[in-house]
């Protein structure tokens, strides 16, 4: 079935005033956080201290975690870093440094080696009897730094979601130990993540924690070193200031929401579902009263980033043949399977072009007017200060005071330019 003779409403160009504090100089910042966290004191000469690198695309991630070897070396420690991301990267060794090199971190630049495995010991049993796993060459170091982002995560909402102790848990745990998290679903988010982070923290010889907060321009806002016992009370203030500071689409309703790439370097479901609401289509008891209300999200294509893995894509309602030709299966069903959610692998109807997939989208919304259909088209669920909305969403920005106070019309209505191929300009 073919989207037939729908015409397309015009696209005004828009860019969204954001709230964004900035550190002026994060490497500073960084050298005096592990400074007053006491960092010089509890490295010994010739020390082996491991590291975290992650899988997010995080602000500044190759110069932070080069600032922090630093730091390990200045205080007479060996440092080196270990991938500490689950499942990504296929659950092997090569993938996941695969992934840290799709990221910029590699030895020379960052100043230390990279020593990847995905075997795990098992340090101990929660009250529910699930075991509690930690990477074995993170166990044998002698001191454990964890570095990561706080941020809203995007499958539950809590006091603590995505940050140092998800990545304690889930990161260090491996595939084993994510996979063991994930299979218990809500219960393994809100309970065990905190639960198996004491238990590891108490256990494993982690020595501090370094968080970092982004604005919604994804630079870093807020630099925090945290020791041991002080992580989860921290990451809690953490949350809710990453929660004031993040992007967020500026409607309440949406007939089409057209995003023109998805990726893992994006969000860990390749659209972020603190920006479309779509908590629902994982675990439908989780909400957020300031997600909007998405008829229909089209999909027009991966990220380069991702390297194939769709993670997500069952969260889109229409795509296209491009997207699908990019996938790599494997990559996104490990994903997919060791999360417990088959249904984030589920392929979408896919169009032969992007206009096809956007008239599509429009015409499965039901019986409304296609010229005044509510339309918003961004680049990704990232990059928010910049987006094409339709006329009719236009002229609700000049009416509402509120909303003509953030957002800044700069462009005239377009029709929406097409190539021979029926594909959008990017």
């Amino acid at each position: 079935m073919l989207p037939g003779d729908i015409l397309l409403p015009r696209m005004v160009e828009v860019r969204q005033k954001l709230i964004a504090p900035k550190v002026p100089d994060f490497a500073l910042a960084i050298r005096e956080e592990l400074k007053r966290a006491g960092l010089m004191e509890k490295i010994k000469p010739g020390a082996k201290i491991a590291i975290t690198a992650g899988s997010r695309g995080i602000a500044h991630y190759q110069e932070m975690l080069a600032t922090v070897v630093d730091m390990v070396k200045k205080a007479g420690g060996e440092p080196f870093l270990i991938p500490a991301m689950g499942s990504h990267g296929g659950a092997t060794p090569e993938g996941q440094i695969e992934v840290l090199r799709s990221l910029g971190i590699t030895p020379e630049p960052v100043g230390a080696p990279i020593y990847a495995s995905m075997e795990v010991k098992e340090i101990g049993r929660l009250d529910n009897g699930a075991p509690v796993y930690v990477d074995r060459i993170a166990l044998k170091s002698d001191g454990i730094i964890v570095v990561n982002r706080v941020k809203p995560h995007t499958e539950f909402k809590d006091k603590i979601e995505s940050g140092l102790m998800k990545m304690i848990t889930i990161g260090l745990g491996k595939q084993k130990g994510a996979e063991t998290i994930h299979r218990y679903q809500s219960e393994g988010y809100h309970k065990l993540i905190p639960m198996a982070a004491r238990l590891i923290i108490k256990k494993a010889p982690i020595i501090m924690g370094l968080a970092t907060v982004e604005n919604a321009y994804h630079e870093i806002a807020v630099v925090k070193a945290l020791r041991p016992d002080e992580i989860e009370e921290e990451e809690m203030r953490l949350l809710e200031k990453s929660k004031d500071l993040m992007a967020r689409l500026p409607f309440t309703e949406i007939d089409v929401l057209i995003v023109d790439e998805m990726g893992k370097n994006i969000s860990g479901l390749g659209m972020d579902t603190n920006v479309t609401g779509r908590f629902w289509m994982v675990m439908p008891a989780e909400t957020d009263p300031r997600a909007p209300k998405i008829r229909r999200i089209v999909v027009l294509d991966l990220s380069k980033e991702t390297h194939g893995n769709a993670t997500g894509i069952g969260l889109a309602d229409i795509t296209t043949k491009r997207t699908v030709s990019k996938i790599d299966y494997d990559a996104t069903f490990v994903n997919c399977l060791t999360g417990t959610w088959p249904e984030l692998a589920r392929v979408p109807p896919f169009l032969p072009n992007d206009r096809d997939a956007i008239l599509m989208g429009i015409r499965t919304c039901g019986p409304i007017d296609p010229v005044r259909s509510r339309i918003v088209r961004v680049k990704n669920t990232l990059e928010l200060d910049r987006m094409w909305i339709s006329e009719s969403l236009c002229e609700i920005v000049k009416e509402d005071k509120e909303l003509s106070e953030r957002i800044d019309i700069i462009g005239e209505p377009k029709e929406m330019q097409f190539d021979v191929l029926g594909n959008l300009a990017r």
